[in-house]
């Protein structure tokens, strides 16, 4: 019988990431030390979805397919010692969703190929998994364009006592954002009370919701900044920045069983007060101008003036008539930033290599054709989907690419050295500044 030295599927140009609707070229290359008698050699592309009631479990629960199509590379013979090569092309179906791995659930799509050997002998197999990538066009979403405002009263209690309220007004620049964009946050706190308030955090959240038995929620957060109190008596603002990290967009169309929500989390540690702001990550920005106030020296002109209750509540009229009959505007401080990254590199799986949207593939400087395999730019992070995936159940891994990264403000010897500003963090002129240094 023949031995199989090797079996294997290679993609035209080393290419990854396709968009739906596009053909998928590649070859089945086959190295034999001797002839290998075969009934048939088929490949086949498939996409499909499975969901787990259990992390990291590939026993699926609940599953959904995508596309499924065959081809016969060749019928029953003999394949003589030496290489052999198959062309083979499918058409991927413009409904493909985009690829995508979570702890619950992943949607994947792949090249597999077989050589079905005669009875009692083993046959050989061999895959390739490839990724689709449907940009999700923010301009699409309803109303991306408009101011994006939540506010929330708390009463502020002291030993059973009520002593006052707090108006908490959250805003943002837009609705939706994309990877390297700055995401600009605007709070407005009036302390109606005789006591200092607790921290205002900002957090930035993902939500993965997953259809199995019952839905699964897997919720982190992506990035977080804090700043400080407001004294009594006294109306703050507090203006902030987030850049945008490498993450998996909002939704998952073509995906019945995998949702993805993004969220902007603002909240008062003292009196506990939060609101919550909706968000949407795609891959094409929103080509309006913002409506919503801009970060600057003082209150943009049209600045929305924060929420403000015509008269407090009966029981706190002695403590508000005690009190000031004005709020001194103050500026916040922010007390230190945090954005997700993992640092660790410790023995991971192998992390897929997958290009941004629209970078091109890498090739010699001489023009010659890349040689194979030569993996296309990196880009991995959170949330583990294409363009931002990694294989296997262990942690996602950072790449060093500089153009997609957050800045790694942990790392920052905050408040006694000063955490790098965005400009800096976005521009990449300063070395110092990359992630992981």
């Amino acid at each position: 019988m023949g031995r199989v030295q090797l079996f294997e599927i290679r993609l035209s140009h080393g290419r990854v990431v396709y968009s739906p609707g596009e053909p998928l070229a590649g070859t089945v290359r086959v190295r034999l030390g001797a002839p290998l008698p075969f009934r048939a050699i088929r490949v086949t592309c498939t996409g499909s979805c499975g969901v787990s009631n259990k992390a990291n479990d590939a026993a699926w629960v609940v599953e959904e397919g995508y596309f499924s199509s065959s081809l016969s590379l060749a019928d029953k013979g003999s394949l003589p010692t030496g290489e052999h090569s198959f062309p083979f092309q499918f058409l991927l179906p413009a409904t493909a969703p985009t690829s995508f791995e979570g702890p619950f659930g992943k949607i994947v799509h792949q090249v597999r190929a077989t050589i079905d050997t005669p009875r009692f002998s083993k046959d050989h197999k061999c895959s390739r998994v490839f990724y689709i990538l449907s940009p999700l066009n923010l301009n699409s979403i309803p109303d991306i364009e408009q101011p994006n405002v939540a506010s929330a009263t708390k009463k502020f209690s002291y030993k059973l006592v009520k002593t006052g309220s707090v108006v908490l007004t959250a805003s943002t620049d837009l609705r939706g954002y994309v990877v390297g964009q700055v995401l600009r946050l605007r709070a407005d706190i009036e302390n109606q009370s005789g006591k200092d308030t607790g921290p205002v955090v900002a957090s930035l959240l993902q939500k993965v919701s997953y259809k199995a038995k019952r839905w699964i929620y897997d919720v982190r957060t992506i990035a977080e900044v804090e700043g400080a109190g407001v004294k009594a008596w006294r109306r703050a603002q507090w203006w902030e920045q987030i850049l945008v990290p490498a993450l998996p967009q909002s939704a998952l169309p073509g995906c019945s069983l995998i949702h993805i929500d993004y969220f902007l989390q603002v909240s008062l540690k003292a009196p506990e007060a939060t609101v919550t702001l909706p968000l949407f990550i795609g891959n094409i920005a929103v080509n309006h101008a913002p409506l919503s106030p801009l970060p600057g020296p003082g209150p943009p002109p049209g600045a929305l003036s924060p929420a403000v209750p015509s008269a407090p509540p009966q029981e706190e009229a002695e403590a508000v008539a005690a009190g000031p009959h004005f709020l001194d505007l103050d500026s916040l401080s922010t007390k230190s930033h945090s954005q997700q990254q993992q640092q660790q590199q410790q023995q991971l799986p192998p992390a897929a290599l997958v290009s941004m949207p629209g970078a091109s593939e890498p090739r010699p400087q001489d023009g010659s054709p890349a040689p194979h395999p030569l993996p296309p730019p990196l880009c991995i992070s959170t949330g583990a989907t294409v363009p931002y995936f990694a294989e296997g159940s262990g942690e996602p891994v950072p790449t060093t690419s500089t153009l997609v990264l957050p800045p790694e403000y942990s790392t920052w010897g905050y408040p006694d050295e000063a955490p790098p500003s965005y400009e800096q963090s976005c521009s990449g002129a300063d070395p110092g500044l990359t992630p992981g240094s």
